[in-house]
């Protein structure tokens, strides 16, 4: 299998002999769509669950230690790697980058697990080198399932795809919680996802095969016009639907980030304040807030992706917009049941994990739909690279810094070193995280107001460094490039 991806940068995007040629013999050849890929529907799907399985271990071992400083260390590395590997995505083989950066996320995950806690800078270090394993994967794997499936079809695996998030990320809490709790030491938790990445090393050689770019769209892979990387990112700043749903993505990684890592010290914060719960003076502590906050995150996750999928689907056969403007609800609902859940703290617990649970389910609604929108309002050979984009400036204004921030602020704020301004300060810097889940709404109406043109310009796209014209060739019209007629 070649590392490199053999598509030519002269010719141009869309060909009429081409594509007549290509469309006739497609349906008389082709017994499903799927098939242009160069991939069989089976082991399409088989492929979808191998990515998906990986996806679930990578937040896994993200949320292992997320209530730790090795968290935003992990997330800086992978932020400013993932455009690295998104122009590789976009030129060479899929399979073989995301082979090479799971293998080095498993090795780097077990030497981490064997450091002493005296060298702290190697934690850091490996923590922080975990994030090239994860930039690999994360920029690529939906760039592959776009090139297996389309439509509805690509929607439905893309939420089977993303799944993985909510669910890994409760799975990280849990694990966490109960292997810290048995052994007495949190090491252990990181030798957990090692042995089960093997595995995955073993399914990417022997399952998943890399698909022809753009084939399933009617865009064969021989056909596709490559640019360069300032080109490409110059055309993805000028789409407003990606920059816009970017931003408004970008909300939902602050909002989610923020209470990854404080919301299990806000519960037991708010225990202690209410008697539920005497202090912890010297460890071990009581791990139980993570334990159940991991449970509501597994299980919101999965009821959030699925209904988003299952109403923007529904909407879309009425409405166009439909994607933005279910990605716009689900943030707008998630705001008043967030402020209620950090508010109710003071009084019931009961009430707060209730509403936690609504809460976190409406916010979960965009993962899946975020993916789709990116993936068709930009063209096949961009799209490593729009993933890449849309992680560093989610990252960079999102999850890498709010929890930072609502640390800050929570310190800000704190009159005195008392259990109740613990509490307090802590419950007043959270409802940041509801003023910005109304703002990553209004971004999403605002993508709403775009969608569908960009939508067509990203089928319709062809280079404008050489555009088609059109000139008589056996009896009929057909477009050449410019420079073709002016030789």
């Amino acid at each position: 299998m070649s590392l490199m991806d053999p598509s030519s940068d002269s010719v141009p995007f869309f060909s009429d002999d081409d594509e007549e040629e290509v469309t006739s013999e497609s349906e008389s050849s082709r017994p499903v769509e799927e098939s242009a890929s160069g991939v069989t529907p089976k082991r399409a799907y088989a492929i979808v669950a191998v990515l998906c399985y990986i996806n679930l271990l990578n937040y896994m071992d993200r949320f292992t230690v997320a209530g730790t400083a090795f968290c935003p260390v992990f997330i800086c590395s992978y932020m400013f790697l993932a455009p690295i590997f998104g122009y590789l995505g976009d030129r060479y083989n899929r399979k073989l980058i995301m082979c090479g950066g799971i293998t080095f996320w498993t090795l780097v995950t077990l030497a981490s697990s064997y450091t002493p806690k005296e060298f702290f800078w190697a934690l850091l270090l490996t923590r922080g080198l975990v994030g090239v394993g994860e930039a690999s994967y994360s920029t690529i794997a939906p760039t592959i399932i776009a090139d297996l499936f389309v439509n509805e079809k690509r929607t439905k695996m893309l939420s089977v795809f993303y799944f993985a998030i909510p669910v890994g990320s409760g799975l990280g809490y849990i694990v966490a919680s109960k292997v810290a709790a048995l052994e007495q030491d949190w090491h252990w938790a990181l030798r957990v996802t090692p042995a089960l990445g093997l595995v995955a090393i073993l399914f990417l050689l022997i399952v998943v095969k890399e698909p022809k770019r753009g084939a399933v769209e009617e865009r064969p892979e021989n056909s596709l016009q490559r640019t360069s990387w300032l080109v490409d990112i110059r055309a993805l700043s000028r789409n407003p639907s990606f920059v816009l749903s970017t931003l408004g993505f970008t909300a939902v990684a602050f909002v989610t980030g923020s209470l990854a890592l404080w919301a299990p010290t806000f519960l037991l914060r708010a225990a202690i304040f209410t008697g539920e719960r005497a202090p912890c003076i010297s460890g071990p502590c009581d791990t139980s807030n993570s334990l159940y906050f991991g449970a509501i995150t597994c299980v919101t996750g999965v009821l959030g992706v699925a209904s988003g999928v299952a109403l923007s689907g529904w909407l879309r056969k009425r409405n166009p917009r439909a994607d933005p403007l279910v990605c716009a609800t689900g943030l707008l609902l998630a705001a008043p049941f967030l402020y209620l859940s950090i508010i109710s703290a003071q009084g019931s617990t009961v009430a707060t994990y209730v509403f936690i649970f609504f809460g976190e389910t409406f916010l979960s609604m965009n993962w899946a739909i975020v993916a789709d929108i990116l993936l068709y309002v930009v063209v096949p050979t961009r799209r490593s690279t729009a993933e890449a984009f849309q992680i560093v400036l989610s990252h960079l204004l999102g999850d890498a810094g709010s929890p930072y921030l609502i640390g800050v602020v929570s310190d800000s704020l704190r009159r005195s070193e008392s259990y109740l301004w613990h509490f307090r300060s802590l419950q007043i810097s959270l409802l940041l995280c509801c003023f910005v889940a109304v703002l990553g709404g209004a971004f999403f109406l605002a993508t709403a107001l775009f969608i569908e043109r960009d939508r067509d310009l990203a089928q319709k796209y062809t280079h404008s460094g050489d555009e088609p014209i059109v000139v008589p060739k056996r009896g009929r019209s057909t477009k050449v490039p410019v420079s073709s007629v002016l030789i």
